[in-house]
């Protein structure tokens, strides 16, 4: 037993730590630059493949072993097929997918709002994620967060939405990473109502119809791409909208959105670039939306870009802006709406600003 082993039995593994089948030894290199369990990259990593040449064949038996602060897990490419949830005691905690390409480690489940939990009622919007994680400090590279629940398959079902990742912590970065779902894919959001959690997307590509990106974070997309889906469900536009944060009014800095990408598999103007939300738990949320210098396809609406989730709280009343927005779906056709930025004010729009003191994780000789 070397002395990585110990370390980690040492740290409370020994329970869940599982030995390498030997019909797993003759795979080929399933972790690529990151070393194996018997020459591992750091003694505070684990190593997850579903075919059995690492520590575990599941995401959430690694999480679980993997208690306190540091830990990395190193994906092996599969489809994982299972919910997660990462705890809030679980801090600095690191997944690297390791071919380096998100397509080839998929983390999915078919949760949604309306499904029936075993022990009586349904998941409920928070509930139905598939990947939930509330500790600070998380960073995740190269790894594909989906829920493939479909609408068509369950007509029964009212609640709709189906999370693929929910994030709740601060100084939380996702690199190159995919998010795929209909409803309510991806929940940038925090523990609580005055925490203002910051977390930072770069390089992401997240896909969805109604309200795919939502949440009270304080995020910032850069670089990404998002997709709108058709869809054959509905007779006619708008099929949906592609945020919807939910702000605390406390909160200066909502989501921004800088350098991306929207396009869409629907028809030209199908879809809303954002309308807010105002939960019932905090019906003072004063929603903020900021896009610079994003190429808009022609999926969104250019004649009426916003809409409202409910008339009591109008999109005109939020903090929506726009800044140098190209594209077809960009045209200013109607002035009154699209609000944008002046010069001064895109001054403080920006990541930096947004992110303060924290300067989210970037690739290492090393590290990556």
């Amino acid at each position: 037993m070397g002395s990585s082993r110990r370390a980690l039995l040492a740290a409370g593994a020994a329970a869940l730590l599982v030995a390498t089948p030997a019909r797993a030894l003759g795979r080929r290199r399933p972790f690529g630059r990151y070393g194996s369990p018997s020459a591992r990259l750091t003694e505070r990593t684990l190593y997850v493949d579903p075919g059995g040449a690492g520590d575990f064949t599941t995401v959430q038996a690694a999480v679980t072993a993997a208690s306190g602060s540091g830990w990395t897990l190193v994906l092996a490419p599969g489809t994982y097929r299972e919910t997660v949830a990462v705890d809030p005691t679980r801090t600095s905690m690191t997944w690297l997918g390791a071919s380096q390409q998100a397509g080839d480690v998929v983390i999915v489940y078919d949760n949604a709002a309306g499904t029936a939990k075993p022990g009586g009622g349904t998941y409920g919007t928070t509930g139905s994620a598939t990947t939930t994680v509330q500790a600070e400090g998380f960073t995740a590279r190269w790894i594909t967060f989906a829920n493939d629940w479909l609408r068509a398959d369950h007509p029964d079902i009212s609640g709709t939405q189906a999370v693929a990742l929910k994030v709740q912590g601060d100084r939380s970065a996702f690199l190159d990473c995919r998010f795929l779902g209909h409803q309510d894919t991806l929940y940038a959001d925090t523990l609580a109502l005055g925490t203002f959690a910051r977390q930072y997307f770069r390089g992401c590509y997240a896909e969805g119809d109604v309200d795919f990106v939502f949440g009270r974070a304080t995020a910032v997309f850069e670089g990404c791409t998002f997709r709108t889906l058709d869809r054959t469900d509905l007779a006619a536009p708008p099929y949906g909208f592609v945020f919807a944060p939910s702000t605390a009014v406390a909160n200066p800095r909502g989501y921004l959105v800088a350098g991306g990408l929207i396009t869409s598999q629907a028809a030209d103007g199908a879809y809303k670039l954002a309308r807010p939300w105002v939960p019932s738990s905090d019906t003072t949320a004063r929603p903020m939306l900021t896009v610079r210098e994003c190429q808009l396809g022609a999926g969104i609406d250019a004649v009426a870009p916003y809409a409202n989730m409910s008339d009591s709280f109008p999109w005109q009343n939020q903090r929506f802006a726009e800044y140098r927005n190209t594209g077809p779906g960009a045209r200013i056709t109607v002035p009154a709406n699209r609000p944008q930025l002046t010069a001064v004010q895109a001054q403080s729009a920006t990541a930096a600003a947004y992110l303060g003191d924290w300067a989210p994780p970037a690739p290492r000789k090393g590290r990556w």
